[in-house]
């Protein structure tokens, strides 16, 4: 209620009966910043409280990532080479479908549909070297 008539002090070009009601006018701005207040509340995440510190992070093997690193250049290597180029555009590089297809001079539902395939390919190729996860 407030904030409504704040912005009727603000706004009083707003109050002008000639304009319309100025009873519609306050009813439809009060509305207007509940709804605001309920999609601000509803789209935040609560606040969490806790005595208890958090986990330290696990320790990086950065043996295991290099060997992980090999594995998916490996099985990038077997895919075709429009798949190939479409996961390094839209993963590797972090371009937009938009950006890729630009990029790739293909429409972006090209570059949809194959990035699409070229991830099931990807991961039947991890498959077949015995990456299991």
């Amino acid at each position: 209620m407030q904030e409504t008539l704040l912005r009727a002090w603000r706004h009083p070009e707003s109050l002008d009966p000639t304009r319309g009601s100025v009873r519609a006018w306050l009813f439809t701005t009060a509305r207007n910043l509940a709804i605001d207040a309920w999609r601000r509340r509803s789209t935040r995440v609560g606040e969490v409280y806790t005595d208890e510190l958090p986990e330290p992070p696990e320790a990086v093997d950065e043996a295991e990532r290099a060997v992980e690193a090999w594995t998916v250049a490996e099985a990038l290597n077997r895919l075709s080479p429009p798949h190939r180029e479409v996961l390094i555009e839209c993963f590797y590089q972090g371009r937009s479908v938009a950006e890729a297809a630009a990029r790739l001079g293909v429409p972006p539902g090209t570059v949809k549909s194959r990035t699409h395939y070229a991830l099931r390919s990807l991961r039947l190729a991890l498959v077949e070297m015995g990456v299991t996860r």
